[in-house]
């Protein structure tokens, strides 16, 4: 026999002012089940903290991902690994366990054109989320262009300090600075903001042994990679391209079926 239990509009106030949108949601339905089943206090208060912990982890989590701007095709779900040779395969597996963060362990991804550095770097990115790290994704060249904007308003220390929530930043191409003297100084301050205290993630194109061409003077080259590489995890992409595969394979697929390829 079920058991109607009356609003309680006080508690409900309460509940409100308290932050506890999961207890106010769910008090009633709980509480009739509660009864019916005979329930103690305590388990019935039990299942109520359980269910407010559950859903508040989850809204935290959306609230990250929506923070975090991943690109949405580039997940874990979607990643092959089976593309990587044996060794880069562990690390990645590896790292997929969001532990480095903890040490502010940076990753370098590094590697040609179109071998799956940024995908694997997503992939990282939304796993750290996934257990509760706030991350932010984000191209080297949006960044140093924030950066730069908030160095012109003589607002670059507050800018960083914004940064800093995330506890993790994936920046994508940083060969990108080639041109500018000022993009490198923004990227390099950004870089020894965070060294030893926050984790970072770069893909490059270029070998370590090339950055000069981002960072333009020996010296500043040698401190940005020692801040980078000094307590890093660095990931070697050596096969073929990944979209280049792809051409290939919508080529074969025209030349077998012209109709079809060229339906789509």
């Amino acid at each position: 026999m079920s058991t109607t239990i009356p609003r309680d509009e006080t508690l409900e106030l309460r509940l409100k002012a308290l932050h506890l949108p999961s207890f106010h949601g769910h008090y009633l339905d709980l509480a009739e089940h509660a009864a019916t089943e005979d329930w103690s206090h305590v388990r019935y208060l039990a299942d109520l903290v359980t269910l407010e912990a559950t859903e508040r982890a989850d809204r935290r989590i959306t609230r990250l991902l929506k923070d975090a701007k991943l690109p949405r095709d580039k997940t874990h779900a979607t990643l092959d690994l089976n593309r990587f040779a044996a060794p880069l395969r562990g690390q990645i597996k590896q790292l997929l366990r969001g532990e480095f963060v903890a040490g502010a362990i940076n990753v370098c991804l590094i590697g040609r054109p179109g071998t799956g550095k940024t995908h694997v770097m997503a992939a990282l990115a939304r796993a750290l989320i996934e257990r509760g790290h706030p991350v932010l994704f984000t191209s080297v060249a949006s960044l140093v262009e924030r950066l730069l904007d908030a160095k012109r308003n003589l607002k670059l220390a507050r800018e960083l300090k914004r940064l800093d929530n995330f506890e993790c930043l994936a920046l994508d191409d940083i060969g990108y600075v080639q041109q500018d003297r000022a993009e490198m100084e923004v990227l390099f301050a950004l870089l020894a903001e965070r060294y030893e205290r926050r984790s970072v993630m770069i893909t490059s194109n270029l070998v370590f042994s090339k950055w000069d061409q981002i960072f333009k003077d020996p010296m500043t080259t040698a401190a940005a990679i020692d801040r980078v590489v000094h307590h890093a995890v660095v990931l070697e992409f050596t096969g073929p391209s990944v979209r280049a595969e792809a051409a290939e394979q919508r080529a074969a697929h025209a030349k077998r079926d012209p109709v079809s390829a060229g339906a789509t």
